[in-house]
């Protein structure tokens, strides 16, 4: 306030005298506002005290009083045509309220914000049926058949993934037929009435592994391929024919008979 009313020092002069010599040196302004304003700002500004000189003192206020007209009449009809120093005080208090309230908007929009916990969902689980999860078909009339043979029931289950994908009622085009795909021939000479009977063919191919295995001294791939092309190819080569359909064959049955193994309660 020191600085808007030019500096001016304690005065000895009277408040009363300064407040009536100010309004009556003002006169009648541009704005009632102003001039009342000034008078009020001559009144503080000066921090006037009481003193016996309040004539020389008023006279000096007077001519101050004379110069804050002119400044607040500056103000009033400067640059920005505001209207009147209340409307450019008020205006410039509402920008900074704005501002203030914009850069507040601007660090709430900042601040994180927290988040519930996401809930993990349960990972779904499904249930096959294939080599190695139990499920095996026929599962109980392989194991009385191998029990029957002396031989492993994992191994048959292979042998008759590899023949007919455990469908009875299949059969190849060279005339093998059932589970254990056997020739007319061989089925006959094992007793059995109907091929595509489960119960019959499981049997059967059961009986007809244990006789390959103890023909070639318990060696399971040399009895697969003797069940696949034959006991006489089989010494013939003096070991698994180069058949490729042979050797695949042996391949396939002894790998799907891993699969089955712990369906029946260990490994091959």
């Amino acid at each position: 306030m020191n600085a808007a009313v030019g500096g001016i020092a304690p005065s000895t002069a009277g408040v009363a005298a300064a407040g009536q010599t100010a309004n009556v040196a003002a006169g009648p302004g541009p704005s009632a506002g102003g001039i009342a304003a000034a008078s009020q700002m001559a009144n503080v500004g000066a921090g006037l005290g009481p003193n016996a000189g309040g004539i020389a003192a008023a006279g000096q206020a007077a001519a101050r009083v004379a110069q804050l007209r002119s400044m607040i009449q500056a103000v009033e009809t400067g640059s920005g045509g505001k209207g009147s120093f209340g409307a450019a005080l008020a205006e410039a208090t509402a920008v900074g309220g704005q501002a203030a309230s914009s850069a507040l908007g601007e660090a709430t929009a900042l601040t994180p914000t927290s988040t519930a916990p996401t809930a993990t969902a349960p990972v779904p689980t499904t249930s096959t049926t294939g080599p190695g999860n139990g499920a095996v078909p026929f599962q109980s009339l392989i194991e009385e058949s191998c029990a029957r043979y002396g031989i492993d029931p994992a191994l048959l289950a292979g042998l008759i993934e590899q023949e007919s994908h455990f469908d009875p009622t299949v059969g190849s085009s060279a005339g093998a037929q059932g589970l254990t795909e056997l020739m007319p021939e061989t089925a006959a000479s094992l007793g059995v009435t109907d091929p595509h009977d489960p119960a019959q063919s499981i049997d059967a191919g059961a009986r007809l592994l244990s006789e390959k295995l103890a023909e070639f001294g318990g060696d399971t791939e040399l009895a697969l391929a003797a069940y696949n092309a034959g006991s006489g190819a089989v010494q013939q080569y003096h070991g698994i024919p180069p058949y490729p359909e042979t050797q695949e064959y042996v391949k396939k049955v002894l790998g799907y008979a891993a699969g089955y193994a712990n369906a029946f309660g260990g490994a091959l």
